[in-house]
């Protein structure tokens, strides 16, 4: 019921790609902050741009997948598309599953560029 609720009033709609497959995802936006070093023993913070999104809606090419790292979300915000890349720091998931029955995909994500 929450993930209906989620899908008809918090979420909008954007396009997951993964190479040459695409689907469209009902997708609320969120972000993660990571603690992380910089090598030199310095904490700072990196925030990722996540995308929520029901599980079982992401299929590609007949299958359900999983995300990866690299795959490329497309988000059109104010007539430009956004392009987010598949991404979290060092080795950090670049996804979770949170909640019992894992049927909802929280996607961690970088900007990586604009589209016209």
């Amino acid at each position: 019921m929450l993930d209906r609720v989620r899908k008809s009033h918090l979420a909008r709609t954007v396009t997951y790609v993964h190479g040459s497959d695409s689907v469209e995802l009902a997708a609320t936006i969120g972000k993660t902050t990571f603690p992380i070093e910089d090598g030199a023993g310095a904490a700072m913070t990196y925030e990722s741009r996540d995308y929520i999104v029901s599980a079982p809606d992401l299929v590609l090419g007949g299958e359900r997948v999983l995300p990866e790292r690299g795959d490329r979300i497309r988000d059109e915000v104010a007539g430009a598309v956004q392009v987010y890349e598949v991404m979290a720091p060092g080795r950090e998931q670049h996804y979770r599953l949170p909640g019992p029955d894992q049927s909802i995909l929280r996607i961690h994500t970088k900007l990586v560029g604009t589209e016209a």
